[in-house]
This record gives C-alpha cells, sequence and structure tokens, in this order.
C-alpha cells in the first residue's frame, strides 16, 4: 500500500492505547467539514509513504506502540488493505479503521479474517439528510445499511460516531439517527472545529448544551454514548 501520512504517536486516535496513525489518499465522499480535506482533494499531489517505511517503523517502536490506526481518506477503497493489514497484525500490533462505511464486504474480510480488532464508522446524517452532507445528491444508502446491520447485528468491537454540524444536524435528525443505531454497542457525538484542512470553511459548531441534549436521545436507544471534544465535567 501507499499511504499519504503518517503521525509516529498519538493517544487520541485509538481509544485505551499507544498507536500510530497511517493516512490513505482520496475518498469516495466530498463532506465540507473533512479536517483531512488534502487527502481527498489533494492525494495525488501529496508526499507517497510506502509501506515498508511504515512497516519499519513499527518494528523500531514495538514495545512502545501497541495499535495502528488506518485512516484517510476512505482506507477500504485500497484492494490491498487486507495484505497490509495481515503483516501489521504479524507484528503483534492491535488495528483500528476509521470507515464511511461504503464497502461492507471489506470491513466484513478485515473482522471474518482476523485482520482488524475495532472498528470506527463515521454516521454522517440521518437516512434523509446524507446526502446534503457528503456532497452527493440522491446517494443510494444501501451498502452503508449494510455495514451498519454488520455491526450492529454482529460481534466486531465498533463504534459509530457523527460529527456534529450546526447546519446539518437539529434534533429531529438526531432522534432519527438514535432510531437507526438502536441497539448500537458505541456511539460518539465529535465536536466541529474548522482548520485550515477543512475542505470547507465557516460551518458551525455546535455548542456543548445542545450536544448533551443530543446525546440524552442517542443514549435512549444505544449501550454507550458520549461526547469527544467538549469540556465534560
Amino acid at each position: 500500500m501507499i499511504f499519504n501520512g503518517l503521525e509516529k504517536l498519538s493517544l487520541v486516535d485509538y481509544d485505551g492505547k499507544v498507536a500510530a496513525t497511517v493516512f490513505t489518499g482520496n475518498c469516495n465522499f466530498r463532506c465540507g467539514f473533512c479536517h483531512n480535506g488534502p487527502l481527498v482533494t489533494e492525494a495525488d499531489s501529496l508526499i507517497e509513504i510506502p509501506e515498508s517505511e511504515i512497516l519499519d517503523y513499527l518494528i523500531k517502536r514495538k514495545g512502545i506502540l501497541e495499535g495502528l490506526c488506518i485512516t484517510g481518506g476512505e482506507p477500504t477503497l485500497k484492494k490491498d488493505l487486507p495484505l497490509f493489514c495481515e503483516k501489521v497484525k504479524k507484528l503483534g500490533y492491535s488495528v483500528k479503521l476509521d470507515t464511511n462505511g461504503t464497502n461492507p464486504d471489506m470491513v466484513r474480510t478485515l473482522f471474518e479474517n482476523g485482520l482488524c480488532d475495532y472498528f470506527a464508522m463515521d454516521i454522517k446524517n440521518d437516512k434523509a439528510g446524507y446526502s446534503d452532507v457528503i456532497g452527493i445528491k440522491n446517494y443510494d444508502l444501501c451498502k452503508i445499511e449494510k455495514t451498519v446491520d454488520y455491526f450492529i447485528g454482529g460481534n466486531c468491537d465498533y463504534e459509530f460516531r457523527t460529527t456534529l454540524i450546526g447546519e446539518f444536524h437539529k434534533k429531529n435528525n438526531i432522534e432519527n439517527i438514535s432510531l437507526w443505531l438502536k441497539g448500537a454497542k458505541k456511539f460518539f457525538f465529535q465536536k466541529y472545529k474548522d482548520s485550515d484542512n477543512c475542505i470547507e470553511h465557516g460551518f458551525t459548531e455546535v455548542p456543548q448544551k445542545t450536544a448533551e441534549e443530543y446525546l440524552s436521545v442517542m443514549k435512549n436507544t444505544v449501550k454507550y454514548a458520549a461526547l469527544r471534544g467538549y469540556d465534560i465535567d
């Protein structure tokens, strides 16, 4: 595999583990608030890091690092992802995958072959509002629904997460998301932060009080729900 970024040490990308994070280029969505915008819009011009360099680094950091987070972009667009994960697992690392859920077959392959230990899937909005968020009109949610159902009905260790955007997420959207994800193991609302790397700018941050109200809605249907990025007392 070819990667377009490496964070050599992270304490936040893989909960409970000291990890490195690798970034794949390209994505099949165009979420304006994406904080890894260059990976989506400029992947062909970014620095390329061969997997051999990543694996060499992991070998050198054994005993210090515990896991590897693979994010993007959208990693499941890479056909050689399972082979790379197999190499990482053979080094003794736990693997976490960030995904938008558009490739349920890849998710199934990774889990059922023991190649990924933890999945984090972005839920962009309720079903009616998905196309507005991802920048694709009349998007068919079939594959995303399959991935959601696979997680909720299976034995994966996973979380769902939604980055809260004032322009997209109102109480009715949250209520619909809570019904869609009923029975899920774990869910997080993430705080939106504008940055130079966002694809677009000017979106509105959802205040903590409102985020807490939304959280109370999610807690009615999922087993565990929490906020990320907000100041929690």
